[in-house]
Parts: structure tokens; C-alpha cells; sequence
């Protein structure tokens, strides 16, 4: 899901929901996103991960949350439940979106009719074609920030760049 930018200070995240380094980062997020406000536009992206065999599924689902106006809590529900998700798969993307008041019936359709593909596939193929290799990974200006190995010290490198993009 691609949106134009709304600020000056754009961060593109890429992640996938059965990511548990990803679910360790939204520390970061909500502590970008609190000190920041909408000054930081923080997009989620794709990048499900091959060994992950539920990331393009929950992906797809996320799009899905995100068009009901939920994409955000989703993601950081189904973080939440990476360990479930991975024992259980697609049961737990529907539940999820469930208790977070979502049309659990059409998340569902919305899984087996691919609407979404597309989406996740655009932002494969970008991540791909910047380098990222893994996730998180970060690109807040021109640098991409690699967090899928360490994340130590990422969100205090972000904040200097937006920081300076924000002058």
C-alpha cells in the first residue's frame, strides 16, 4: 500500500506479521509515532518472508484491515500473535480481525479471492529492487536501515534524519 506522502519526513517500514523481529520494532514505532505525530508519515509495507509460511496471507489480510480503516491495529494484533499465527495460520488472521471489530467475513473472502495480491506484490518488488533483504527494514530519506540482524540503535538513527529532514 503505497500513499503519497503527506510530510516532509516519510518512513517506509518493511515487514511482515510473522516476523518476530518485526513485532520488537513496533517498540520503536510507537515511540516514533509519539514523539513525531503525523509530522512522521510511517507507511507499513510488505515483505513476507518465504521460511514465514503465513506472511503473504497475513499480508493480504492486512490490506484487507486496512481498507475497514484498521490496518495499523491489525498489524500490531496479529504481532502480537506471531506463535499462533505460525502454529495455526489463516484461522488466526479471521479471528483477529474479528475482535478488532473488522468484517472477519470479508477478510476471509479477501483471502481466498486475492484482491490484495497485487498490492503485496508492488511492494515485493520495490523492496526487492532497493536492496532490502529482510525484515524490518527502514528507508527514511534516502538510507535504508537494515533492522532484520540488530535493531539496536535504528530508531535513534531514524530520529536524526527526520530530525533533519523536518530542518
Amino acid at each position: 500500500m503505497t500513499d503519497i506522502p503527506s510530510s516532509p519526513a516519510v518512513l517506509d517500514v518493511w515487514c511482515e506479521l510473522q516476523c518476530p523481529d518485526c513485532r520488537t520494532a513496533l517498540v520503536d514505532l510507537r515511540a516514533l509515532r509519539e514523539r513525531y505525530g503525523t509530522a512522521l508519515d510511517i507507511r507499513f509495507r510488505h515483505f513476507p518472508l518465504p521460511r514465514h509460511q503465513h506472511a503473504q496471507a497475513a499480508a493480504e489480510a492486512y490490506e484487507e484491515a486496512h481498507a475497514q480503516g484498521k490496518g495499523w491495529p491489525f498489524a500490531e494484533a496479529v504481532l502480537a500473535r506471531v506463535e499462533e499465527l505460525a502454529d495455526r495460520g489463516q484461522p488466526v488472521l479471521v479471528e483477529t480481525a474479528a475482535e478488532l471489530g473488522l468484517d472477519a467475513d470479508e477478510v476471509d473472502t479477501a483471502l481466498i479471492d486475492g484482491r490484495h495480491l497485487l498490492v503485496v506484490d508492488a511492494d515485493v518488488a520495490e523492496a526487492k529492487a532497493i536492496g532490502v533483504t529482510g525484515t524490518p527494514t527502514y528507508l527514511i530519506g534516502d538510507e535504508l536501515l537494515d533492522g532484520s540482524k540488530a535493531q539496536d540503535g535504528l530508531r535513534e538513527r531514524i530520529e536524526q534524519i527526520v530530525d533533519r529532514l523536518l530542518g
